[in-house]
């Protein structure tokens, strides 16, 4: 009976995701903000944040993969690729492709960002810029009616170029602080104009301490991000990050508060420039049950450091 029950659930589940995204992609046409499926943006700002392009000093790859509500049938995925560097004195480039499937709902995009940085004695901090196209599409219509003009017009696309800006620093080596404003520009890249194009502006506010021990080798850095986003209820991420022999082992939790109730751990670990990163969220929701969480794993390349180079 318990097994016909789920099965049950998870078909209306399915569903209302379809409808809810299609109503969504109709009276707004962004479904959701794409900086909001990170949770590891503690770690690598570059996710989330223009004005963190090229801030580590020398040259960055990513590779970053989430699977949100794994083992459910048609669970969010999501593929990022990134770069990031310095490229001039005080420029850093950056690019970004992201690929993202939820149920049967597709996003993809790709964006190219700029940032200027600032450094004195006290203070580094980057001015960023992105320009990115988005497309919005549904993968398929299933066993929808065929003759729906509504989703049969999704299947192509709807398309929009952005523009963001950031601003990301680091005080005395000691206070990181942030500000995001994804979208501040957004035009829709197709010739009726009748469509509406409503996107609300949101924010992504940050702000964290790192805490060294010389004497025990430990690094303490919490964190606070408070993230107010298109299609995204506002909530609040309290992260603690804890790393061992100058970053060769990390551990972390998040505990997310506001709409989205979630506890997450982090491991880490670090081999001369590369970077490995595994985060595990789980939901104090109802539709916990039907799911085994979600898994984040990323992979990050440094080399020509000249932060480090400087130290």
């Amino acid at each position: 009976m318990n097994k016909y029950i789920v099965t049950i659930s998870k078909s209306v589940f399915l569903l209302v995701l379809l409808q809810a995204g299609l109503l969504k992609l109709n009276a707004q046409e962004r479904y959701f903000d794409e900086r909001y499926i990170y949770t590891q943006q503690f770690i690598n700002p570059i996710l989330v944040n223009a004005g963190a392009t090229g801030m580590h000093g020398g040259h960055q790859f990513l590779i970053n993969y989430r699977n949100k509500w794994a083992a459910f049938p048609g669970s969010p995925k999501t593929v990022t690729l990134s770069y990031d560097g310095q490229v001039a004195d005080n420029l850093g480039f950056g690019a970004l492709f992201m690929q993202d499937s939820y149920g049967a709902l597709n996003t993809s995009k790709a964006q190219a960002s700029f940032a200027y940085q600032i450094n004195s004695p006290k203070n580094h901090v980057g001015f960023g810029l992105t320009g990115e196209y988005i497309q919005h599409s549904v993968g398929s219509i299933g066993n929808a009616n065929p003759n729906d003009l509504a989703l049969l017009a999704r299947l192509d696309g709807v398309q929009f170029f952005d523009v963001s800006f950031g601003v990301y620093g680091k005080y005395d080596n000691r206070f990181t602080y942030g500000i995001s404003l994804p979208s501040m520009v957004s035009s829709r890249l197709e010739n009726d104009a009748n469509q509406p194009n409503d996107r609300d502006l949101g924010f992504i506010f940050n702000v964290g301490y790192i805490h060294q021990s010389k004497a025990t080798g430990i690094t303490l850095e919490p964190s606070v991000f408070l993230k107010r986003l298109n299609g995204v209820p506002t909530h609040v991420d309290l992260n603690m990050r804890v790393s061992f022999l100058e970053d060769r082992f990390s551990g972390g939790v998040t505990y997310s508060v506001g709409a989205e109730k979630r506890l997450g751990f982090l491991l880490g670990m670090g081999v001369d420039n590369l970077g490995i990163f595994y985060s595990y969220n789980v939901s104090s929701q109802g539709f916990q049950d039907y799911n085994n969480g979600s898994h984040e794993l990323t992979m990050r390349l440094r080399f020509g450091d000249k932060n480090m180079e400087k130290k």
